[in-house]
């Protein structure tokens, strides 16, 4: 994360916490009043991101990653099909037979 994403991503925080429209006038001027200097483009960047994302999700998922899409589809799935595919899913789980020592033609004590 370069310096200028993380200065734009605490001056939006502090805007969301504070109940203050997230504007790239209002970031650019909390950034300022912290004595920081970043690239012109930051500020609307994290403006447009506030505009089009609600912040709250953002906040309350975060370190989620890509694992809430799958659980979803599954609950989305009708209930009769979910039960059926579940004992197939299981049958066809063989554990992988482990081979010892002595197959491989040596042991830990040759």
């Amino acid at each position: 994360m370069s310096f200028g994403e993380l200065a734009c991503t605490y001056a939006t925080l502090i805007l969301h916490d504070d109940g203050i429209p997230v504007t790239a006038e209002k970031i650019a001027t909390l950034v300022k009043a912290a004595d920081l200097t970043v690239e012109s483009y930051w500020p609307s960047l994290f403006a447009k991101l506030a505009e089009k994302r609600n912040l709250d999700d953002l906040i309350t998922n975060v370190g989620s990653g890509g694992g809430v899409a799958p659980v979803a589809a599954a609950a989305a799935a009708p209930a009769g099909a979910t039960a059926a595919a579940a004992p197939a899913a299981e049958e066809k789980k063989e554990e992988p037979k482990e081979e010892s020592d002595d197959d491989m033609g040596f042991s830990l004590f040759d």
